[in-house]
């Protein structure tokens, strides 16, 4: 497996200076017209065009990738001007951090409904030998194992659940699992996963507008329970203080009917409608 190690180079302005010193030097023996001088002239020149081709710049959060011939011999990272081994090809490899946004992927949740989801991945390269050498254009491999572990993460939790670990109520906990998941598909390639966030999530078409009833239902059900509640708490505590209070004796009957009235009054979703009885219950 590639890793990256350093390249060997030497700074590129005392490179320069040494090619164009055996230029000049070569072109200066060559006009002597003398057959040793004329040789060694352009030997010297040879020399410093061969050695130009050594000659390479490197941007800020730019790597090089230095081969000689088809053999890896290392990673200039150091941005400026460098001298290298003649005769090599050095291929750049961007170090800047990249964002991925996903296409709007259709998936089943853990329960089989159909859901569209999409993220953003926020990357960079760490190690350009890997990158280069260890996959087939990491780009390319990013967005496609971007996309397959977003898939199976998704297909692994229900889209919302009032019990458990759902996609919607636990975005915190899903970003970080899809983050663990691209960092172990994408270390091969050398690129560092520094954060994953979901930035579309909701149920497919065909069935948006049945899963929006049920959760509707839902929410009026979980209402009324509330209202339920404190509904029969408050008659019980009214009961209790006309009780302690004195204020008027009450049998069963009476307190059914008086209970059943203020059930109503507070359940209702209008507003109560007073009757005055001027008589008696009987």
């Amino acid at each position: 497996m590639f890793q990256e190690k350093k390249s060997a180079r030497v700074n590129g302005f005392a490179g320069l200076l040494v090619t164009v010193l055996l230029i000049a030097a070569g072109g200066y023996l060559i006009t002597l017209l003398q057959l040793p001088a004329i040789i060694g002239g352009c030997v010297a020149v040879l020399l410093g065009l061969i050695l130009m081709t050594g000659l390479t710049i490197v941007q800020p959060n730019q790597a090089n990738v230095v081969t000689f011939f088809g053999r890896y011999i290392g990673v200039i990272r150091e941005s400026g001007f460098f001298m290298t081994l003649p005769f090599t090809d050095r291929k750049k490899v961007s170090l800047r951090v990249r964002n991925f946004n996903s296409a709007k992927l259709k998936v089943n949740d853990v329960d089989g409904n159909p859901i569209e989801i999409a993220a953003v991945v926020v990357f960079s390269v760490v190690d350009s030998a890997k990158a280069l050498f260890e996959v087939d254009e990491y780009e390319t491999f990013v967005e496609i194992q971007s996309e397959a572990a977003l898939r199976h993460v998704a297909s692994k939790y229900a889209y919302d659940s009032n019990e458990g670990f759902s996609l919607r109520g636990n975005a915190e906990e899903i970003a970080k699992e899809l983050t663990d998941e691209l960092q172990n598909r994408l270390s091969i390639a050398g690129v560092n996963i520094i954060e994953s966030r979901l930035t579309h999530l909701a149920y497919s078409t065909e069935i948006a507008s049945a899963m929006l009833q049920r959760q509707q239902a839902t929410a009026i059900i979980a209402a009324r329970e509330k209202i339920v509640d404190g509904a029969v708490t408050m008659v019980q505590m009214a009961i209790d203080r006309l009780q302690a209070d004195g204020v008027v004796e009450l049998d069963d009957e009476r307190k059914a009917a008086m209970i059943n009235n203020l059930l109503v009054a507070i359940v209702s979703d209008r507003s109560a409608q007073p009757v005055i009885n001027t008589s008696t219950l009987y």
